[in-house]
């Protein structure tokens, strides 16, 4: 019987070992929506939490909708108050897969790869793709990448009068640095 429990902890440790998840709760997420002529609206949230799982190749991000930055605190008031919505809908968040992820042939020179899931947003769930590029060095995957949105799926309303200064199609960017767990 003794056999059999430090059998099942040693090969419990070994599952352990090859589930290697890596994390972050400092990643980047910018998005821009600025239409030509017109001012900036652009912001950026350095708070971004990711993890990994690096034998599957799933991927989970969570944002705080209220950590993104603007150039201007008026717009981010609007930001939060009109548009997203923040008290109402407190973050975004990512669940998908890396396609045809194999971290064992990742290395210091970044690959392409696609990353297919749902994004949550203002309530709302819709499927996307992000075109990512993905490095590994040392105890850290590196994963960047951008995908495009539009504020109509997620049910974001842009008022008329500054429809004209809002783009419809809002370009959104990341930039992740993972640490080993």
């Amino acid at each position: 019987m003794k056999k059999i429990i430090v059998l099942l902890f040693l090969f419990v440790g070994i599952l352990q070992v090859s589930a290697q998840k890596y994390a972050t709760k400092t990643g980047s997420l910018k998005f821009e929506a600025t239409v030509d002529a017109v001012e900036e609206i652009a912001a950026e949230n350095k708070n971004t939490s990711a993890i990994l799982e690096s034998s599957t190749g799933d991927i989970a991000v969570l944002t705080l909708m209220k950590g993104f930055r603007f150039k201007v605190a008026l717009m981010e008031e609007h930001f939060n108050e009109n548009y997203v919505e923040s008290d109402k809908f407190p973050k975004a968040t990512f669940k998908g897969k890396v396609e045809d992820f194999d971290a064992s042939k990742l290395s210091a020179t970044a690959k392409a790869f696609k990353i297919s899931g749902d994004l949550t947003l203002h309530g709302k769930t819709q499927k996307v793709t992000a075109n990512a590029k993905i490095s590994k060095s040392g105890d850290k995957i590196t994963v960047t990448g951008n995908f495009d949105i539009k504020a109509q799926d997620f049910d974001i309303e842009i008022p008329k009068l500054v429809s004209n200064k809002v783009s419809n199609k809002i370009k959104v960017s990341f930039n992740l640095l993972l640490a080993k767990l």
